[in-house]
């Protein structure tokens, strides 16, 4: 900061409304990996971290002349909340925003409680609706399963049917883990069954001490790159990309010069913070991936700001870009493109995160995958002119 820096206000706050989930999903970073502080936390948020939440995301709106946010309602499965704690979250930090701030509400759900009274409710509150699917019954079934080992496929169909054809205006898109088990193009396929305006990919969470599934790092395999070009293939060689698919759209954004926005991809400033059911702030919760306690700030709010996370040097190393990667990634033709990848992946016991991601070969494959074919274009387009 005495060099002239200064911190990017956060611009998306993600509160975790309910702290525990009616799937029990084999690769959840949440429930199935390091960290296990949500079995400290309280089932959801009471009135008074309600409360307290939403007037220091609208003090923070304030003091930075935000005139768009976005607030996300995250879980554990957050529909567990229930319809009138939902309502009363929403109500209580649009009024602490105030009319000068536009707040986007955006919920992520495995959809198995979506039924027709959550639709009305949240076409009431105009809030927008993400939702979580791997692929047909199969490929779904393989991973996101009830505790009872129960297949949650079913459900989910019968909730995006009714999301689809009463309430298609809410429907944010689809987010989809990989699984190498998975056909890419079937799960691909799948997946474009319901039309969703944007497609999320998610690399399964690993890092450098226990790596995602079928990845060894002293192999020179890439099959998560492997499994993700014939979906890019596919989709780039569409005559009509209705579906945005996030993580395609990025790289290519970033390629042409533009900048991320998103935390899988690039070097921009992260702008993101997350508050507990319990009213701690913490970092991203996908840290939750690497070690036990990773997300912790030590901050809450009911006494700090959330300009007093943005001092914090753990958020700092996030919104530096370059300087806070390593010399491998320095050296490396694309790393204003990767990033190092996301955060999480980065982890090493010796040294934290300033390492490349755990999926690097992955990435620098499909990155350049990707630049050809859009290299191979343009240039196919310039003789056509």
């Amino acid at each position: 900061m005495t060099g002239g820096w200064q911190p990017t206000p956060f611009r998306q706050f993600i509160l975790k409304i309910y702290s525990r989930c009616d799937l029990a999903c084999d690769y959840c970073y949440m429930y199935e990996m390091a960290d296990s502080s949500w079995r400290g936390r309280p089932l959801y948020m009471d009135d008074a971290t309600i409360d307290a939440a939403a007037v220091r995301i609208g003090e923070h709106a304030a003091r930075h002349g935000l005139r768009d946010i976005e607030v996300i309602l995250h879980g554990g499965e957050p529909l567990l909340a229930g319809q009138d704690r939902i309502r009363s979250i929403v109500s209580r930090v649009r009024a602490a925003a105030g009319d000068k701030v536009r707040v986007k509400v955006t919920l992520q759900t495995n959809a198995v409680l979506l039924t027709d009274g959550f639709l009305r409710v949240l076409d009431e509150l105009d809030v927008r609706i993400g939702v979580s699917l791997d692929g047909d019954q199969v490929m779904h079934d393989r991973s996101r399963k009830r505790a009872n080992g129960r297949g949650s496929h079913g459900d989910v169909m019968a909730a995006l049917t009714r999301l689809t054809e009463g309430y298609r205006h809410l429907f944010s898109g689809l987010l989809c883990t990989v699984d190498l088990r998975n056909d890419p193009v079937g799960a691909y396929q799948a997946l474009l069954e319901f039309g969703p305006p944007a497609i999320d990919f998610l690399l399964p969470h690993g890092n450098w001490v226990v790596p995602p599934p079928s990845l060894y790092p002293a192999s020179t395999a890439t099959p998560y790159a492997d499994w993700l070009i014939p979906i890019f293939d596919r989709w780039y060689g569409s005559p009509r990309r209705a579906t945005y698919v996030r993580l395609f759209g990025e790289i290519i954004h970033l390629l042409l010069g533009g900048a991320s926005r998103t935390e899988q991809i690039g070097i921009s400033p992260v702008a993101m913070v997350v508050i507990e059911t319990d009213g701690s702030i913490e970092q991203s919760d996908l840290l939750k991936s690497a070690y036990e306690g990773a997300p912790y700030t030590g901050l809450h709010v009911s006494r700090d700001s959330l300009d007093d996370v943005l001092k914090l040097p753990s958020i700092a190393a996030r919104q530096i870009g370059v300087e806070a990667l390593c010399a491998t990634c320095l050296d490396c033709p694309v790393h204003t493109v990767c990033g190092a990848g996301l955060y999480a992946h980065r982890y090493k016991e010796e040294n934290g995160f300033a390492n490349p991601s755990i999926y690097c070969r992955d990435l620098f494959r499909f990155i350049h995958h990707i630049k050809d074919t859009v290299e191979a274009d343009l240039a196919a387009r310039s003789e056509g002119l």
